[in-house]
C-alpha cells in the first residue's frame, strides 16, 4: 500500500517540522513504568498509548506533561479505575511507533485500535468494542470521483496515515488493487490533498473533520459512503510481563460494565467540546 513519488518525497521534506514537533513531544513511555524495590514491575500501574492524530478520542496534551487526552483517553482511565489499576496514557509518538512499542513492549496497552489478524501476533484485544467509527473517501471539494465502491478508486493515487489499518477486507483489497501512498500524520495528509498531492485521503468520518476544522483547511469534501465501518478495542501487549489471565479479567470485567453503561458518548461530547476550543 505504499507509493513514494518525487512529489511525496518533496512534500514530506516540507513538512519534516511537523513531524519533528512530534517527535519532540513524545516520549519514552518505557521510562514510566513502575517497578518494586526488587525492579519487578509494578502491575497496578500501567502505561498505555495510542494514535496522537485521533481526536477528539487522543490528542498530545499541551502542558508538557508528555500525555495524550481525549475521550479514548478518558475512558481508558475510568476503565483502570474500575478495576483498581491506574493507567497512565501517554504521548510515544506516531501510530506507527505506538504499534511498534505494543511488538516490542514499549508500552502495555493501545486505548484504541481496529481489528486487524497480523495485529494478533503481538497484542490482545479486549471485548466487547468501546467505539464504532466510520472511515470515509476525503477529495478537494471541486473535485468529484462518484465515489460508491471500492473499485472506483482504482487508477487514483491515494493517502493515507501510515501503519492505518481500515478493517482486514479493505486493507486486502487496497493492498492488491489500489494505489496508496503513507504519510507520517493526519495533518500532513490533508495538507497533502490540500496542495493537490494526491486525488484522494482515507481517513475516518469525525477525526477528518475536527482536524480540518481546526487547521481552517475548507476547500475538501468527504462522501456520504463509507470504505467501511469498524470498532475499536483497547490492546494489550504480548509482551507486557503485566499480560496474565488475572489483570486481562480484571480489566475485561471493567470494560463490560462501562461499555453497557454508555459512558463513552458523554465522553465524545466532551472531547469534542474541548478539541474545538483548543483547552487542555
Amino acid at each position: 500500500m505504499q507509493l513514494m513519488t518525487r512529489t511525496g518525497y518533496l512534500a514530506s521534506i516540507c513538512v519534516a517540522g511537523l513531524i519533528a514537533a512530534n517527535i519532540a513531544h513524545a516520549k519514552d513511555a518505557s521510562q514510566n513504568f513502575a517497578v518494586d524495590n526488587g525492579g519487578v514491575r509494578d502491575c497496578n500501574h500501567l502505561i498505555a498509548s495510542g494514535n496522537p492524530d485521533y481526536p477528539p478520542y487522543l490528542w498530545p496534551a499541551d502542558d508538557g506533561s508528555g500525555h495524550l487526552i481525549g475521550a479514548a483517553a478518558e475512558f481508558l482511565q475510568r476503565v483502570g479505575d474500575a478495576a483498581g489499576i491506574n493507567i497512565e496514557v501517554v504521548n510515544t509518538g506516531s501510530w506507527g511507533r505506538v504499534q511498534q512499542h505494543m511488538r516490542e513492549g514499549g508500552i502495555d496497552m493501545i486505548a484504541g485500535a481496529f481489528f486487524t489478524v497480523p495485529r494478533l501476533e503481538y497484542m490482545d484485544y479486549f471485548y466487547p468494542a468501546f467505539q464504532g467509527t466510520r472511515t470515509v473517501i476525503w477529495t478537494k471539494a471541486n473535485i468529484d470521483i462518484n465515489y460508491r465502491q471500492w473499485s472506483d478508486l482504482r487508477g487514483l493515487e491515494g493517502l493515507t496515515v501510515i501503519n492505518n489499518s481500515f478493517g482486514q477486507e479493505f486493507d486486502s483489497y487496497a493492498a492488491q488493487n489500489l494505489t496508496i501512498r503513507e504519510v507520517p500524520s493526519l495533518e500532513q495528509g490533508l495538507m497533502m490533498l490540500d496542495r493537490n498531492r494526491g486525488e484522494y485521503l482515507i481517513y475516518e468520518e469525525f477525526p477528518g473533520k475536527a482536524f480540518a476544522a481546526r487547521e481552517k483547511i475548507d476547500d475538501i469534501r468527504s462522501y456520504d459512503i463509507a470504505v467501511s465501518e469498524e470498532s475499536l478495542y483497547l490492546t494489550m501487549s504480548h509482551k507486557s510481563p503485566c499480560n496474565t489471565g488475572a489483570m486481562r479479567g480484571r480489566i475485561a470485567q471493567a470494560l463490560f460494565k462501562l461499555v453497557g453503561d454508555g459512558v463513552m458518548d458523554e465522553m465524545l461530547e466532551a472531547s469534542i467540546a474541548r478539541w474545538s476550543t483548543g483547552t487542555n
